[in-house]
Parts: C-alpha cells; sequence; structure tokens
C-alpha cells in the first residue's frame, strides 16, 4: 500500500514531532499514520522526524517507507540522545515529543498545542487510567513529590516523555540532557528552575503494542533518575540540598554534645565540635552554589510573559506532500551528541549534523 509523505513542504514547519525509537518495526508504520491524521487537521505545517537509536530491525526502512524523515544513530546510545539528535535536526519552531511505541496517544496532540498558546512547555501526564504497574506507580509519585521539592512546585508527572516545548528553550537545554531514559526528568527541572512556565495535560496512556518491550529497567533506572534530580538540584536549587544537610549535621552535633555533657557529666568533645563545624561549612558552599547558580539564570532574559510564536486553531489544515530519505549522523555530530554538545563539526571538518 502507498502512504503519501508525512511532513508539510515548508522548510521552516510550525511544528516538528519527534518520534525517538529503537526495534519497533512492528509498530511504526500505525504509530506514524496515527500522528499523520491527527496533523493533517490542524492549519499547521510540520514535520515527522523519526530518529532510529540503532535499530537492528528495518525501522528506519519502515518509518521512511511512510514518508517521515529519518536519522539514524549507528549504535544504540540511549533514548535522551535520541532526543537530542531531534531538537538539533528539527525544524520547526515547535516540538512534540512521543514514543514511538503507541503509549502515548497522537489524538492529544492538539490538547498539548493548544496549552502551550500560554505556556513555553506542555506535559502529558499519566492519569491512574493509564496501564502502568504496581511498583512504576508508586516509584513516580515519589519522583513527582521530590521532584516538587526541588523545584518549588507541584509535578504531576516527571517522567513522561509526551510533551511539547518551544525549539529555542529545547536547544538552550541540550547541555544539561542526559543520553538515558531520564531526559523528561532533566528538562522538567531545568524548565521550571529557568522561569519558563509549565502547564499539564491529563492523557491515559495506553498499552504497549504487542511487538513491543520495556526498555525500562526499575531499579537501575530508577537510580539513575534520583542522580538526576540530585544533580539537577544541586545545579539549579543547591540550597534545598545541602541546608537541610547542614540543618541535620548541626542538630546531631549539638544533641551529642549535649548529650555528652548532662548524661554523661564529661566535656563537649571533639566529635560534636566538628559535626557542628561541618554543618556550617556546609551551608557556606551551599550558599555559595546558590548565588552562582542565580547569577547564571539572571543572565537568562525572558523578553514576554508568554511565548511570541502562537498558533491558531480556526482554520483546516493544508497539508503539502513531500518526500525524505534516511540520513546517518556522521561520525562528528555523533561525538558531539553523546559528549552533550550542541557544536557539532567545527568548520573546516568534514561532516556535520544532519539537517
Amino acid at each position: 500500500m502507498h502512504h503519501p509523505d508525512i511532513q508539510n513542504a515548508a522548510s521552516n514547519p510550525d511544528v516538528s514531532v519527534i518520534l525517538p525509537a529503537i526495534n519497533e518495526a512492528h509498530d511504526i508504520a500505525a504509530v506514524l499514520d496515527r500522528i499523520r491524521g491527527v496533523m493533517e487537521q490542524l492549519a499547521h505545517s510540520y514535520e515527522i522526524l523519526v530518529v532510529d537509536d540503532g535499530s537492528n530491525d528495518t525501522t528506519a526502512e519502515n518509518a521512511a517507507a511512510v514518508g517521515a524523515r529519518v536519522i539514524r544513530h549507528p549504535y544504540n546510545i540511549g533514548n535522551g540522545a535520541a532526543i537530542k539528535t531531534g531538537i538539533r535536526n528539527a525544524r520547526g519552531q515547535i516540538l512534540v515529543m512521543l514514543d514511538a511505541d503507541g503509549q502515548h496517544p497522537p489524538e492529544d496532540i492538539p490538547r498539548l498545542l493548544r496549552e502551550l498558546q500560554t505556556h513555553h512547555m506542555v506535559v502529558g501526564a499519566r492519569t491512574r487510567a493509564s496501564d502502568a504497574s504496581a511498583h512504576r506507580t508508586l516509584a513516580n509519585r515519589i519522583y513527582n513529590w521530590f521532584a516538587g521539592y526541588v523545584c518549588g512546585r507541584k509535578i504531576d508527572d516527571l517522567t513522561s516523555g509526551f510533551r511539547a516545548i518551544y525549539a529555542h528553550i529545547a536547544r538552550e537545554f541540550i547541555p544539561l540532557l542526559p543520553n538515558t531514559f531520564s531526559y523528561p526528568t532533566t528538562i522538567t527541572l531545568a524548565t521550571v528552575r529557568s522561569g519558563f512556565s509549565l502547564t499539564y495535560v491529563p492523557i491515559v496512556a495506553q498499552k504497549r503494542q504487542k511487538h513491543g518491550k520495556s526498555k525500562i529497567k526499575p531499579i537501575r533506572d530508577g537510580a539513575r533518575f534520583f542522580l538526576i534530580i540530585f544533580k539537577i538540584a544541586t545545579l539549579f536549587s543547591p540550597m534545598k540540598i545541602f541546608l537541610p544537610a547542614s540543618v541535620t549535621t548541626f542538630a546531631i552535633g549539638l544533641a551529642y554534645g549535649l548529650y555528652r555533657i548532662f548524661a554523661l557529666d564529661t566535656r563537649y568533645g571533639p566529635t560534636s565540635a566538628m559535626l557542628m563545624a561541618m554543618a556550617v561549612l556546609m551551608f557556606l558552599i551551599g550558599l555559595l552554589s546558590e548565588q552562582i547558580a542565580q547569577l547564571k539564570f539572571d543572565r537568562r532574559v525572558i523578553s514576554e510573559s508568554q511565548p511570541q510564536f502562537r498558533l491558531s486553531f480556526s482554520e483546516d489544515a493544508t497539508v503539502v506532500p513531500k518526500a525524505d530519505h534516511v540520513k546517518m549522523m556522521s561520525p562528528c555530530s555523533l561525538r558531539a551528541n553523546e559528549q552533550g554538545r550542541e557544536d557539532g563539526c567545527r568548520p573546516g571538518r568534514q561532516g556535520g549534523d544532519t539537517s
């Protein structure tokens, strides 16, 4: 069956839909058809960009066969690396990111885009009706609570990969994004701490397609999530970590000293003094780190409280098919992606980001 190309002919489309994929050959065409059906109902130019993260099946070929723009990693790097490749190579002013396995309903894309008219990033928050195991639901609640403490606002879904964001904002955070599944954690906390507006749209995540298999390992990736949260906390809100640690250490030192004086009828002791001195040192380090972080964010200027580029939903969509082909990332672009750089290849060297 012949499929028309699923991207608009405009060289700079309004919306780029990015799908990181690995070994999704059985389901990718159906997912792309659903996305196409949704996007054609909107009055905006668009492209669909599939980043094949080193699949050993025909994922890239199947995506290209139905008209998607495809970029391939020569080997598996990680879900976050695929997203970074997509962000770098996307042509649209607005980026929509979702999984290629059919878990995220493409029919909710218009809802995210509508909310993006008044916010800088919109995340599809999975409801209780979504298909998820008990341990994953519990873990997500813990992540959400801890992230809310770090950034100072309620986080509905920290780890959802279904989101819409303005391209210039997403590119600002590329150096911070990890190559693993924890990229949603990083970009969410970075967005909030940077002063950009964030909102959530409730969605019902669907069951994984029968041919798909979860690439997430709860224990390993759970530990990585907490490490990423700690990293973002120390980068963006250091006092949220150092202040409780210093207060706790000071209290332990003081309590132990008082215990020695009144209960044991002995001297205060060096242990108590060391703990209290350590607490003061931790507080000063946290205070200095907070000031450095604040200076960093003071350089970031948002000209208006609302984004300047907005989408209109009052017209019917007009889609002009355009063909494209599978593209392989060059070695220097791949190295830049793995190392979290934005520059790609330096001028004068062979290769560069494929766009």
